[in-house]
């Protein structure tokens, strides 16, 4: 079964655009990346999904259930971290995640008191003494502490320090190893290249591609750096993008048949000749410049 199944979702906002024919389908036990900048429609999908807004058209499933027809059984499964987070000010940390658990029906406390121990978060605190990082810390707790079967995350480090981060990744990984599905939906590539099994390319409200990473990273991609012995030297080819040039180096993302690329090189005068696969990042930027 699909953790999540969304067929031609379309959302918009009176004139503007929210997403229009989205189409996505994430299998269970899998870290899924949803990625595109701010504004690509990240968010309105996973807003969506968990019926805090209702689409103009489409449907969609998590854990087999209707998004809009089951939304309380869904929401006893799934867990959700926002990218912005608010609270009650005047409560300690400990009573908001006690009354969090109470709407699971669950007692909570030994995984409270774990995943605090784990992310360094005192539970004693009010909410208004503290820090914005402190917050998404129990942003964090509240979208683990009932153990649910699928994560569903939205630009989830922000507000964590570098520390904090990787522990948060190292909670991630234990709880996928345990069969949770997460879909983590950013614009940091790197936090998704290091994370994620497969991804999907958000621009304009529009699905661009759906992919395994390796795949991505494999499909006639490449990074080429060129010193040449000649500065004043010109290569051109079809297929070359994000253009670098500082005196006798080149740096370019190539995408085509190396053969032919190879050829071009053949007429200059060469000293030293790289060939990567591009990050994430850099594939990114090829479709969003395509």
């Amino acid at each position: 079964m699909n953790a999540i199944e969304i067929e031609n979702l379309t959302k918009y906002y009176g004139k503007s655009r929210g997403i229009i024919d989205v189409n996505l389908e994430v299998k269970e036990g899998e870290v899924f990346g949803f990625i595109g900048p701010n504004g690509a429609g990240k968010s309105t999908t996973i807003r969506t999904l968990l019926a805090f807004i209702f689409p103009d058209s489409g449907n969609a499933k998590i854990l087999g259930m209707d998004c809009l027809k089951d939304q309380a059984r869904i929401k006893m499964n799934i867990g959700y971290l926002p990218s912005e987070v608010n609270y009650y000010d005047d409560m300690n940390v400990r009573d908001l995640l006690l009354y969090s658990a109470k709407f699971y029906r669950k007692d909570c406390t030994k995984r409270i008191n774990e995943l605090s121990e784990i992310l360094e978060l005192d539970l004693n605190k009010k909410i208004d003494s503290l820090s914005y990082g402190n917050k998404k810390k129990v942003a964090v707790i509240q979208s683990l502490l009932h153990e649910p079967k699928l994560l569903i995350l939205d630009e989830p480090t922000g507000g964590l320090d570098p520390l904090m981060q990787n522990r948060f990744f190292d909670i991630l990984k234990y709880e996928n190893k345990k069969g949770v599905t997460i879909f983590f939906s950013s614009h940091i590539l790197s936090e998704v290249q290091k994370m994620c099994n497969r991804v999907a390319i958000v621009k304009e409200g529009r699905m661009l591609k759906v992919e395994t990473i390796d795949r991505l990273r494999g499909e006639k991609h490449r990074k080429v750096m060129v010193e040449l012995k000649n500065k004043d030297d010109i290569l051109a080819v079809p297929g070359m993008r994000n253009l670098e040039r500082n005196d006798n180096n080149i740096q370019f993302l190539y995408s085509g048949d190396i053969n032919d690329l190879l050829k071009k090189l053949a007429l200059l005068e060469i000293d030293n000749l790289w060939l990567e696969e591009p990050s994430l990042e850099e594939i990114f930027m090829h479709y969003y410049e395509s």
